[in-house]
């Protein structure tokens, strides 16, 4: 059985304020009239004949119950939709950790496409450089074809001004793409002759490892040989790789939990690996060298002393033939080191620890 509270105050001749356990109201009027307002909003009008035990009671205003149950609906909705958006948010942050997780372990599947020298060594030049060549011809072809209008005439126009600038312009850029093509001629040449300049020249053209700058820094790119070049970079795991796993609750929440031992280590493994394979990648489409050694540095905690070093996690010997015999699409790149002469000293519970430059 609940328990009721019910108190009646009077205020005034026939005026009350009744205080109830749900709602106050006040009301006021004598023997057979009597009007109330509730806190609620609810108006309340008794009319009775006093001593026959009759009368008449109308009421207004309040809530029905049929808002209630609309309101309470509406609630349910947004509160269905709010819960929708978070899980669909959910979603989206896992799907975003586990794909930055795939990156980190698929760097050495895109690469650098394969300079042909050769083919830029023999390339013959568009034009002859004692002829106009094919831009100043189409501009010597529209001036010389031009005739003045009526309202070109009247008005003055400058258009042959204009057309006479144009062949001039022409004439720059042919010049320009005819000192271009002798300058790619003579360095390919440099290039297959082994001209050490020339590769170093290439090198700091063309920048081949500047998309990788996000995974790494401090690339360092030297060669001793004409077949050899060598490449030393700091891989920064320890600000790469994610500390914490997402995953997705059976009810669709968002459940963040700190990465085991195994698995970050495991993927920071993958990640070093599939970076030294990437960079040799590169080296190989951009120069005619057969191999290439990298070396990965890192910085870690040396725990005998408390201060942070840097040190070489892992060395490689890349050879070409053995390189391009790869299904690069399809390999695991810490298994795919197996192929190649490499320096690694890596545990799954404490990841790398320091080992020597091949040389």
């Amino acid at each position: 059985m609940g328990l009721n509270f019910r108190k009646s105050i009077k205020i005034a001749p026939g005026v009350r304020v009744n205080v109830g356990k749900k709602s106050t109201s006040l009301s006021f009027g004598g023997n057979g009239l009597r009007y109330s307002i509730s806190s609620n909003g609810k108006r309340r009008s008794t009319v009775g004949i006093p001593g026959s035990g009759l009368s008449y009671t109308t009421t207004s205003g309040g809530k029905s119950k049929q808002y209630k149950s609309q309101a309470y609906q509406q609630r349910q909705y947004l509160n269905q939709l709010k819960k929708q958006e978070k899980q669909e948010l959910a979603r989206f942050e896992v799907d975003q950790y586990q794909n930055s997780c795939e990156i980190l372990k698929s760097i050495h599947i895109e690469s650098d496409e394969p300079v042909d020298w050769h083919y830029h060594a023999q390339r013959t030049p568009l034009f002859n450089i004692n002829e106009a060549g094919p831009r100043e011809k189409q501009a010597l072809y529209q001036l010389q074809n031009y005739k003045p209008g009526f309202f070109d005439k009247i008005f003055k126009s400058n258009k042959k001004e204009v057309l006479e600038n144009g062949v001039l312009q022409a004439r720059k850029e042919d010049q320009e793409e005819y000192n271009d093509w002798v300058k790619l001629t003579r360095l390919s040449e440099r290039v297959l002759a082994g001209d050490l300049d020339a590769y170093m020249e290439v090198i700091e053209e063309m920048d081949p490892l500047e998309d990788l700058h996000e995974f790494g820094s401090g690339f360092e790119i030297g060669c001793n040989n004409a077949s050899t070049l060598y490449v030393t970079f700091d891989v920064y795991s320890q600000t790469i790789i994610p500390k914490n796993e997402k995953t997705l609750t059976q009810a669709g929440n968002l459940s963040i939990k700190k990465l085991t031992k195994t698995k970050y280590f495991d993927l920071q493994q993958d990640y070093v690996c599939s970076c030294t394979i990437r960079i040799a990648r590169d080296m190989f489409a951009l120069l005619p060298v057969q191999t290439v050694y990298v070396h990965a540095y890192d910085e870690q905690l040396n725990t005998e002393t408390g201060h942070v070093e840097r040190f070489c996690v892992l060395s490689v010997k890349f050879d070409r033939a053995t390189l391009e015999s790869l299904n690069i699409g399809l390999i695991d790149p810490s298994d795919a080191l197996n192929n190649f002469h490499h320096n690694m000293k890596f545990r799954k519970t404490m990841g790398f620890a320091e080992v020597e430059e091949i040389v």
